[in-house]
């Protein structure tokens, strides 16, 4: 299968494309880069890349491909809130341009990467795929957007599919230090504090990146009745913690540490539970392969092997919206997270 990875130089892209080089799929990235500089450990394998915003996608960008995995976006809550309209015209109008042109250009199958804050302020009931949008920030207002937009395309060529992620966490190429499990395992190493910035009461389910990766390869791979038109909850139904659990298990993998709460702690309004009973069911061969426990031994045993110091986890080379601040204010990007000096279109 000859398959569109957009964003594909991001936390989720660097894990996806070489799990899909191994399935034999025949993958092309299209990326901006906004966080070329930013690889954590040694350099991934190039691939052939489209340098390009998402914004600026054509027509003969998306031709000749059987499916595209859609996963550029600003990725979190602080990036989203840096300029909201921002937030809406990469996340949720280019993602729209993006499903009209590949269903124009007669690609079969649109994978868009959602996530599981569309359900917001959720409380503590469980919720499957059925349940009310809530979300509470324009990074989640984006997905639902995009989702009830990209929805009104489906036809009997053209099926997206929806996968809502649970709040990822795990190594990556392009590691996110801005994620809660590896948020708290990087304080923990470098300061011996779990740092907890609510009070620890909030919900999250939570999904390992490599099993984010096996989610779009179990949609691209699924027979068309299965997916077409349909949004599954990418995680484990068991893997639904609050964020104090969270800091426990991190205190247990973590040698020496203990939690605290930063100043003026308060519940996060962000708060839900997911069921992923629908993705087990019914996507074949979908089966995660990690937990919590897992993932923060993982991420505390490649921090000492790497290295990792407090002053590069507090600094903006691996936080979003650090760097993108830091790049702003040195010249490189304008006001609209456009490079004011760009690279040439197609890079081998």
């Amino acid at each position: 299968m000859r398959i569109l990875v957009t964003g594909h130089l991001g936390y989720i892209g660097t894990v996806l494309v070489p799990m899909l080089q191994q399935q034999g799929h025949d993958v092309v990235g299209l990326d901006a880069d906004l966080f070329r500089g930013c690889t954590f450990g040694p350099e991934f394998a190039p691939v052939k890349t489209i340098r390009k915003d998402v914004r600026d996608v054509e027509l003969d960008d998306v031709r000749g491909f059987d499916a595209v995995c859609h996963l550029a976006a600003l990725s979190n809550d602080p990036l989203g809130n840096l300029n909201a309209e921002l937030t809406y015209d990469i996340n949720f109008r280019a993602s729209l341009k993006l499903a009209e042109l590949s269903k124009q250009a007669g690609v079969r199958r649109y994978i868009f990467s959602s996530s599981c804050s569309n359900y917001g302020a959720g409380g503590d009931d469980l919720l499957d795929e059925s349940a009310a949008f809530n979300p509470v920030t324009p990074y989640g207002e984006s997905k639902v957007l995009t989702e009830t937009h990209v929805a009104t395309l489906a036809s009997d060529s053209f099926s997206p599919v929806f996968l809502r992620n649970a709040t990822a966490y795990g190594v990556s190429p392009r590691l996110r230090f801005d994620l809660v499990v590896n948020n708290l395992v990087a304080w923990a190493m470098c300061t011996g504090k779990i740092m907890l910035k609510s009070d620890g009461t909030p919900w999250r389910p939570l999904v390992h990146v490599e099993d984010i990766c096996r989610g779009f390869i179990a949609a691209l791979q699924a027979p068309r009745e299965v997916v077409h038109n349909q949004a599954f909850n990418i995680g484990r139904s068991d893997q639904n913690l609050r964020i104090r659990e969270v800091a426990e298990i991190v205190g247990e993998t973590v040698p020496n540490c203990t939690v605290e709460f930063a100043a003026g702690a308060s519940p996060d309004k962000r708060n839900y539970r997911v069921s992923c009973d629908k993705a087990a069911r019914h996507l074949p061969g979908f089966t995660p392969q990690w937990d919590v426990r897992r993932g923060a031994k993982q991420l505390y045993e490649t921090y000492k092997r790497i290295g990792v110091t407090l002053e590069e986890f507090e600094g903006p080379r691996f936080q979003r919206i650090g760097r993108i601040n830091n790049m702003i204010e040195a010249g490189t990007l304008d006001a609209s997270l456009r490079f004011r000096t760009y690279e040439p279109a197609m890079i081998a």
